[in-house]
C-alpha cells in the first residue's frame, strides 16, 4: 500500500507501521526530518510544505495520515489575554485559527478516492467538522475508527521533560542538532499505539472492500 504521511514530525504515528508498505513522509523542517530518515532510512523523505505536498500529490496514494500544526486550535488559546499581551512577557498572544486543518478535511472528503486520516488537538472551540476523540486528539477520517480508547499508555505530564519522553516514545535525539525543541517535538507526537491501531482500522477496510469486488468479479 501506498501510504503519504504528512508533517511527519520524527514519525511518532509511524513509528509501528512496519516496512511492508511504501511510505512518503513530508516535513518542512531539515533538523526534525533528519531524525525521521534515521528511524525510517526505508521511507522515501520529502522536506518541505505538506499543505501543498497534499494539494499536488493526493491522488498518488491509497492511504493518507495528515497532522497539521495545532496550536492555533489548541485549548491553550482560552488561556490567550490579548489585551494584556505584551512581547517578552511570557503570555500568549491570540491568532486566528489555522484553516488549513480544514482545507485538507474537505479536500480528502470530497476528491481522494483512497483513506484518510487527519489528526489534531481537541480545539478550545467546537470543531466545525464532526470528529472521532481517541487519546486525547481528534481524528478525522472515512472508516470507522470508533470512539472507544483502547491504549493503556498515558503520558505522565507531571514527569513529561524531554528525558522522560524520549523514553516514552522510545526515540533517542541526542547528537540531534534541534536547538532546544526537544520537548515539543516530542510533545507533538501521536502516540505509535494509536498510530497503528489507526491504520489497522484503515486496513481493515481496504481488505473488506477488495474481498467484495473479488467475489463480485467470480
Amino acid at each position: 500500500m501506498k501510504i503519504l504521511n504528512l508533517y511527519a514530525g520524527i514519525g511518532g504515528n509511524r513509528k509501528l507501521w512496519g516496512d511492508e508498505h511504501e511510505i512518503t513522509a513530508v516535513e518542512i523542517d531539515l533538523d526534525i526530518a533528519s531524525v525521521y530518515m534515521d528511524y525510517f532510512p526505508k521511507d522515501k523523505m520529502c522536506v518541505g510544505d505538506a499543505h501543498e505536498y497534499l494539494l499536488r500529490h493526493y491522488m498518488d496514494f491509497d492511504f493518507i495520515w495528515s497532522s497539521p500544526p495545532c496550536p492555533s486550535h489548541s485549548r491553550l488559546n482560552t488561556f490567550a489575554v490579548p489585551q494584556f499581551y505584551k512581547e517578552g512577557s511570557g503570555g500568549r498572544e491570540l491568532e486566528y485559527p489555522d484553516m488549513k486543518l480544514y482545507e485538507e478535511i474537505l479536500l480528502l472528503k470530497h476528491w481522494f478516492k483512497g483513506k484518510y486520516c487527519v489528526e489534531n488537538v481537541i480545539p478550545y472551540y467546537t470543531p466545525l467538522i464532526p470528529a472521532v476523540e481517541l487519546d486525547r486528539h481528534l481524528f478525522w477520517a472515512n472508516f470507522n475508527i470508533g470512539s472507544l480508547n483502547i491504549i493503556n499508555k498515558k503520558i505522565s505530564h507531571k514527569k513529561a521533560d524531554a528525558k522522560y519522553l524520549q523514553e516514552f516514545f522510545g526515540y533517542d535525539l541526542k547528537g540531534y542538532n534541534l536547538k532546544g525543541k526537544k520537548r515539543q517535538i516530542l510533545r507533538n507526537c501521536v502516540l505509535p499505539e494509536t498510530g497503528q491501531y489507526i491504520l489497522d482500522c484503515a486496513m481493515d477496510y481496504i481488505r473488506k472492500t477488495d474481498l467484495t469486488q473479488t467475489t463480485l468479479e467470480l
